[in-house]
């Protein structure tokens, strides 16, 4: 049953990278492929505890290669790690090219999320 509703909670999100998301290099800010990343990580870590949950750190990102202007991206979310009160969230960024089905993995990284109440205080995964 947790594994399932891990697999109902991924989240798959498609952007397109435009050139006012990208830099003198013509390849997309990092800050704004962590921010996508970190929308990713709250929507699936909402869809996986039906609480509300806060980004209390992200962990190790990866940039292996840069993205270029004129391609499509896909941010895939999914639940690592789930602990009493926090929970971590994978998002991988690939790169797949407009006009051909080149596909390569751009960026990874790891979100911690905590799980609070109304007063903001951490509360107990309901799972």
């Amino acid at each position: 049953m947790l594994q399932e509703r891990i697999d109902k909670s991924e989240t798959r999100i498609f952007k397109a990278v435009f050139p006012n998301t990208t830099n003198h290099y013509d390849t997309l800010f990092g800050g704004t492929a962590m921010h996508l990343m970190d929308e990713v990580a709250f929507i699936t870590a909402t869809r996986f505890t039906r609480q509300r949950t806060v980004t209390v750190s992200s962990d190790r990102i990866d940039f292996k290669m840069p993205i270029p202007a004129g391609t499509i991206v896909e941010l895939i979310g999914r639940v690592s790690y789930i602990g009493k009160t926090s929970l971590k969230i994978k998002v991988d960024v690939w790169i797949e090219q407009m006009y051909t089905e080149e596909r390569e993995k751009a960026i990874s990284g790891e979100f911690t999320f905590v799980a609070i109440d109304d007063n903001k205080k951490p509360v107990k995964l309901a799972i």
